[in-house]
């Protein structure tokens, strides 16, 4: 495949067209131009030959010659011949061979008037045969004036052609120039994001398809911003939580060194503050890895919920024999990644534990298309400036651990093609998750 320019299309394009549009002129211009002069000159023809009528009617009353003389020429050189019923000529003398070929065409007309026209000697004429009661009038006309008009047409058409062609150069190159350019701005806006320069804005004000594909350009540069940006506080917010434990880890491990602490009870300390940041550099690697699959779907199964919510109580309720755990709608099916969503209520049950007083429900409810899954507490409301925060990276409640935790929920729910919404309760706070469920039976 030939690979142009875009300058080259455009040029080659009109040209293209000039070409077509100069062939269809070429083809049917003569033929259209020939018909029109024809047809003007039997409108003409016809036009003398009733303003000669009157003449005739002279002649034939008192059978003088130069009464029919004197009218045999008009305008563009009409001329009129009379041809009585015995054969009498009178009128401007035309060859014979030409002149018996009308009257012969005249005695076989079966109308009152018709048009002719006869070729002789490189010259065409053009006449009409009108039949009256005592003979018959030939008007004729050479093709003298239809040839003459046809060149000056041609020539002006020449030129209308010439001033055509050199407009639409202008336009070409106009129209080059103009789609040129903001292709040529974005490509230079390319360029910069390719060396990560983003924070230069992006806009072309012209109303059309342009436009439009710079507010889509500069959408997407901004979402670069914004992700450039979030990268960015990610690394410094996970550089911060992993440098507390360091720190300690650093600092008690420095005092058994100097004896200003007992090894035993020093290194019970070290072993916490290392589990501790071990846990929090798997919530951090679990976060990236669901960030990174964000485009895979998940593995979907038909599951019961009551069996995966046990699972989740079982593991926590030994820790916390004074909070009581109930599920709700245990029969309940719902289409989920197990694994995943096992860490959806795992992160949702930990977060809950570190607030309720008294009680946690698990619950699951049946929607029209649709399942409802509810982890709900009886602790203290949500302050409303935090809520839209809580599904951050590193947004941590009073009680917060990593802040990572509800931002892993939010995006597990996400690849489900669900949503997670926190309210309020009377009794509580809830998180409420609502995830797609189709009749269909989804493999297991």
């Amino acid at each position: 495949m030939i690979k142009w320019t875009l300058t080259k299309r455009i040029w080659v394009s009109f040209i293209m067209l000039i070409l077509i549009i100069g062939l269809i002129v070429g083809i049917t211009y003569p033929f259209s131009l020939q018909q029109a002069l024809k047809e003007d000159s039997f409108d003409l023809i016809k036009r003398q030959q009733d303003n000669f009528i009157p003449y005739m009617q002279d002649y034939l009353d008192d059978e003088d010659p130069n009464s029919l003389i004197q009218y045999q020429h008009g305008p563009r050189d009409v001329g009129h011949i009379f041809v009585s019923t015995n054969n009498i000529v009178a009128g401007e003398s035309i060859p014979v061979a030409v002149l018996n070929k009308m009257v012969s065409q005249a005695e076989s007309q079966k109308v009152t008037l018709k048009e002719y026209q006869i070729s002789n000697s490189n010259v065409t004429l053009f006449y009409i045969v009108r039949k009256m009661t005592n003979g018959y009038i030939i008007s004729y006309m050479k093709d003298t004036y239809t040839k003459e008009m046809a060149k000056k047409l041609w020539m002006k058409l020449f030129y209308i052609l010439i001033f055509a062609i050199v407009i639409a150069l202008i336009l070409t190159a106009w129209l080059t120039r103009y789609l040129k350019a903001p292709l040529k701005a974005l490509g230079n806006q390319i360029e910069e994001i390719s060396k990560l320069n983003w924070k230069k804005p992006f806009k072309w004000n012209s109303g059309d398809e342009f436009q439009q594909l710079s507010n889509q350009f500069e959408n997407m540069r901004q979402n670069l911003v914004r992700y450039d940006d979030s990268q960015k506080q990610f690394l410094q917010r996970a550089s911060h939580e992993m440098k507390t434990p360091i720190m300690v880890i650093q600092s008690y491990a420095q005092s058994v060194k100097d004896g200003v602490y007992p090894a035993d009870d020093t290194m019970d300390i070290i072993m916490d503050e290392a589990a501790l940041m071990e846990k929090r550099v798997q919530k951090l690697l679990y976060y990236t890895k669901v960030d990174s699959l964000r485009d895979e779907r998940p593995e979907l199964k038909r599951l019961i919920f009551g069996p995966m919510a046990e699972s989740i109580i079982a593991r926590f309720s030994g820790g916390h024999p004074e909070i009581s755990m109930m599920i709700e709608g245990q029969e309940v099916e719902i289409d989920v990644d197990e694994e995943q969503f096992s860490i959806v209520l795992e992160n949702l049950v930990e977060n809950a534990l570190r607030y309720a007083k008294s009680e946690i429900t698990l619950q699951a409810k049946e929607k029209e298309k649709a399942r409802e899954i509810v982890v709900r507490n009886d602790g203290v409301p949500i302050p409303e400036e935090e809520k839209n925060q809580l599904f951050e990276p590193f947004k941590k409640g009073n009680k917060g651990q990593f802040g990572l935790g509800l931002a892993i929920v939010k995006r597990i729910v996400e690849r489900h093609d669900g949503h997670i919404e926190v309210h309020n309760q009377e009794n509580g706070v809830a998180f409420v998750i609502t995830l797609p469920f189709k009749n269909k039976q989804t493999k297991s």
